[in-house]
């Protein structure tokens, strides 16, 4: 089953009238229950593979798929609902609500689509992140690493088909990040969600089942599990050589 897939993804800006090339013919599909990591030196087209598969940004040609639905197709209000619902969000920035409590910031994805969060469900997600002694306190309580288990919470809460995550331990400490990392790992072995990970970190990326290496907006490497050393080696030669192929 594919969570995600798409074919023949090309992106091109426009900066100061000349075009700009953030992704060129990509093809890639992800499969329910994994966590890829993507990685790729500054300017790769990582960060723009992440916003073109989520639908935040509509690729140039080619097409994305969430499930069995064609992105292209939709209108924005539909695809906006999809995002809504059928999408988790985790970015480095947190992007929590300061005036609403943890347990407000979790439940409001179902509360903006009309629905009523299912109370046992919250629970249990809340209690999974292990934030259940913090769920009425407001984000500027908690620590980073806090705030970014409340994100985490708050993608997990509309049982998503896919959580994108950007940079996602960018902005925390080795332990916080090792927490978040580790509660992405079992989002995917316990609840069997598939997870989709921009990281520059070589440590973050060794927690996913495969690793994606971009280069001049293309893939050039789909790695199996490694750890952070080789990793960290495979990202070195690409920056040396460029799109190897």
């Amino acid at each position: 089953m594919v969570a995600v897939r798409v074919e023949g993804v090309s992106r091109t800006y426009a900066t100061d009238g000349e075009p700009v090339v953030a992704l060129d013919g990509v093809d890639a599909s992800f499969a329910r229950g994994t966590f890829t990591a993507v990685m790729g030196p500054s300017g790769s087209g990582k960060s723009t593979l992440l916003q073109t598969a989520a639908g935040l940004d509509r690729p140039t040609s080619g097409g994305v798929w969430i499930g069995d639905t064609e992105l292209s197709t939709l209108s924005e209000t539909r695809l906006t609902e999809l995002r809504r619902d059928r999408i988790g969000f985790v970015f480095q920035a947190f992007n929590l609500v300061g005036a609403l409590t943890v347990e407000e910031n979790i439940e409001l994805p179902s509360k903006l689509s009309g629905r009523r969060p299912d109370p046992r469900w919250l629970a249990e997600v809340i209690e999974r992140v292990g934030l259940t002694d913090r769920r009425s306190r407001r984000p500027s309580q908690l620590s980073g690493g806090q705030q970014q288990r409340v994100a985490i919470a708050r993608a997990l809460s509309v049982r998503p088909d896919v959580i994108f995550a950007d940079e996602p331990t960018g902005a925390l400490d080795a332990e916080s990040a090792s927490d978040v990392l580790a509660l992405l790992r079992s989002a995917v072995d316990d609840s069997q969600q598939t997870v989709v990970m921009v990281t520059h970190d070589p440590v973050a990326a060794a927690y996913a089942d495969r690793v994606l290496v971009l280069a001049d907006g293309r893939i050039v490497r789909d790695l199996p599990p490694l750890g952070a050393e080789k990793i960290a080696e495979v990202l070195a030669t690409t920056r040396m050589t460029g799109a190897v192929r």
